[in-house]
């Protein structure tokens, strides 16, 4: 996946450790200091909830144009408020 053609609403599919999947929405992405991020969801969650309900996580966009989770509480803190601010 080109991080440049990541696109709000692209539906993907995260495989946790214990080797369930879940299919997850690109719900927002911003640029912030030179590093693409997106906002996602459960796509189950959105299907089935209120807005207030649908629990979002942030993931980093890698050179290689996958996902990767974020580094530190610091980053975190960082992408949350700059998501806050544009929505």
């Amino acid at each position: 996946m080109d991080k440049e053609h990541v696109e709000v609403g692209e539906i993907f599919t995260i495989t946790e450790e214990s080797e369930q999947e879940h299919q997850a929405e690109v719900l927002a992405k911003q640029d912030i200091d030179g590093t693409q991020y997106v906002a996602v969801g459960f796509v189950e969650d959105i299907q089935e909830e209120s807005d207030e309900d649908i629990d979002i996580f942030f993931l980093k966009v890698d050179e290689d144009g996958d996902f990767t989770p974020l580094d530190s509480d610091e980053e975190f803190d960082k992408v949350s408020a700059a998501f806050r601010e544009t929505i």
